[in-house]
């Protein structure tokens, strides 16, 4: 159980290096985003 629980947060860690995931908080800092990736 450890292990997929590892595996999950390094998955997770993965797609937000290399920019594949949506920020919810679009406007927490008023930057423009496309669709609610941030492009930067």
């Amino acid at each position: 159980m450890a292990i997929a629980i590892a595996l999950f947060f390094l998955v997770i860690l993965a797609f937000s290096i290399a920019g594949r995931t949506a920020d919810t908080r679009d406007s927490a800092d008023w930057k423009p985003s496309d669709g609610g990736f941030r492009h930067t």
